[in-house]
């Protein structure tokens, strides 16, 4: 081993030499193995900037047997140092063995129940094996679960504001976009979430598969919630197979879309307790939970159009809230969102619903309105 060390620290400078190093690393690959994480101590011998091609063979090797929680502990900074300075020439000589390295840190953060350390390793790692900022790499949808489990939306979403046009592996993008709209969905950009769901379910596929059956469901909910209505027709573009299946698996919830259409909270509520079950072990409730929510706000919205003044209290009898209290705190949310125009006369709890002040000429305005149109 301390030859090969020999090697990789004299044959890492130029194109010709790493050549010459992949084809001797390629022939230790058995013997790599075989020593598994006791070959660890070997990496303090090189500098993942200078020797990445050899550090990443050392590494892989390091990590390819199950590790216990001291030992991935262990390997975990040098990971993380070697993916943060390697040389990003170097290791697209090996990139398979590179995603495999920052998959198996991936897991290791999982196993030590430390996602957030890995969210900015595997955004660096995603960007030293793009070919362009529209490459969707397989190292994509690992990010995204590393970013759901730390909650650190805002990072996830930062690549998912960028268009793609180019896929290694069709399972990618399945991957991508339904993370992705989960992720969406936590930061409650729905018509985002929408998009990235509905690029799941009519996506090519032969045969039905697991990510689409639960990208449907999220579908369905979010579409309420959003929408507040839902078509079970789907695109002409989308796969016979999944125009077929879809629905066969997602009963329940086309059962409680059906529900939500009619306006009826008391209708909703019932068939949301007769599937509770499923939609929790589906880890589905709390959008089934906005989505009860979203049915009240609604109610709301349409007395808008029908009345000048109301009291609370006729409010909660109208959208079958409990008190007039309730119906307070819902009105309370919608002004503060801007989803309704209105006042609250504290002394006779009376609502006063208003015209949007709204003009539509602002230059802010006009930007919003522009971008709505263009996405």
């Amino acid at each position: 081993m301390e030859a090969l060390v020999v090697n990789i620290q004299g044959l890492s400078t130029n194109a010709a030499d790493l050549s010459n190093l992949h084809i001797i690393l390629k022939q230790a690959h058995e013997s790599l193995q075989a020593e598994s994480i006791r070959l660890l101590p070997l990496l303090d011998q090189l500098d993942p900037s200078l020797h990445s091609l050899g550090y990443l063979y050392i590494l892989e090797a390091c990590t390819s047997a199950a590790l216990s929680k001291e030992q991935a502990s262990a390997v975990l900074l040098p990971t993380a140092r070697f993916i943060n300075s390697c040389d990003k020439e170097q290791i697209q000589l090996a990139p398979e063995k590179f995603v495999s390295v920052c998959r198996r840190f991936k897991d290791f953060v999982m196993q030590l129940e430390t996602p957030l350390r890995g969210v900015a390793p595997m955004l660096t790692a995603i960007r030293k094996i793009q070919s362009s900022s529209e490459h969707l790499t397989s190292l994509h949808p690992e990010f995204l679960v590393l970013c759901l489990l730390s909650k650190s939306y805002k990072a996830g979403l930062s690549i998912l504001d960028e268009d793609i046009f180019e896929v290694d592996q069709p399972k990618d993008l399945f991957l991508y976009c339904y993370y992705g709209g989960m992720i969406c969905i936590g930061q409650k950009r729905f018509r985002k979430a929408l998009e990235l769901l509905h690029n799941v379910v009519t996506a090519p596929m032969s045969v039905i598969n697991a990510i689409a059956v639960e990208a449907y469901k999220k579908y369905i909910l979010v579409s309420l919630i959003h929408n507040g209505q839902f078509s079970t027709s789907l695109p002409k573009y989308t796969s016979s197979v999944a125009q077929r299946n879809l629905k066969n698996f997602c009963q329940p919830y086309i059962e409680l879309a059906n529900s939500y259409s009619t306006g009826k909270i008391a209708e909703f509520e019932t068939v949301a307790q007769k599937h509770r079950e499923k939609f929790d072990n589906d880890n589905n409730l709390g959008l089934v939970k906005q989505a009860i929510s979203s049915m009240y706000k609604r109610n709301i919205q349409r007395l808008t159009q029908t009345y000048l003044t109301l009291s609370l209290q006729d409010i909660a009898n109208s959208v079958q809230l409990n008190s007039a209290k309730e119906a307070e705190m819902h009105v309370l949310q919608m002004i503060q969102d801007g989803e309704i125009f209105a006042t609250i006369n504290q002394k006779d709890g009376m609502v006063s619903f208003l015209e949007d002040p709204e003009q539509y000429k602002t230059c802010q305005m006009i930007e919003h309105i522009d971008s709505s149109i263009q996405r």
